[in-house]
């Protein structure tokens, strides 16, 4: 995910590591306004809202020294303003079945929010990932992933043979193993999120 077009969150994460307040007043312009949106959506009270987009921010640079440069932040910031909007709600309804059904649409809201999320960030790895394949790899790659073709079309449109076509496959699928696995993300969450890499 970019936060903007100068600075990658991995670089925005390695700031926060490292103490810098220009990160932090990035992730701060960035987020503020989607915590708050989320929260709204429950609690309907400004002043609360603004109190959850605060003590998330607070939490995150409290915590700024243990955060993974592999774990995207959207995620992290999410589940930590969940929390709080549940407190919050936990405060303000008294009812068990009141409490149930806030949790439960707090709950889908969360998911919906943070799959979104990671899915952008696992597109945009992937997309990175394959770019980064021989070229000839690539090209094979992406006819046979992005745009659908059989591996007989492939070999008659790059003048292959079957075989060939093949082994490229193979390779590139070999290689997009290892760029996942060096980068700690996991092959299969790729493959659930991502079908074209099956």
């Amino acid at each position: 995910m970019k936060i903007n077009s100068n600075h990658s969150e991995t670089e925005l994460i390695t700031g926060l590591r490292n103490d810098e307040a220009q990160a932090f007043e990035r992730v701060f312009h960035t987020y503020k306004g989607k915590l708050y949106s989320f929260s709204w959506r429950f609690l309907k009270n400004r002043e609360l809202c603004e109190e959850i987009v605060q003590e998330t921010l607070i939490n995150l640079w409290t915590n700024r020294h243990q955060l993974d440069l592999n774990y995207p932040l959207g995620p992290y910031l999410y589940t930590i303003a969940r929390r709080l909007t549940l407190n919050a709600l936990r405060n303000a309804a008294t009812a068990g079945s009141a409490r149930e059904k806030l949790w439960k649409d707090l709950q889908e809201a969360h998911n919906e929010t943070e799959e979104a999320i990671l899915l952008a960030d696992l597109m945009e790895f992937a997309e990175q990932a394959v770019a980064k394949l021989p070229k000839q790899q690539q090209l094979v790659f992406k006819l046979s992933r992005y745009e659908g073709l059989s591996h007989e079309e492939i070999a008659e449109k790059l003048n292959l043979s079957k075989s060939t076509v093949n082994n490229h496959l193979v390779e590139a699928l070999k290689n997009l193993r290892h760029h996942f696995k060096n980068s700690g993300i996991s092959y299969g969450l790729l493959l659930a999120y991502l079908p074209f890499m099956r």
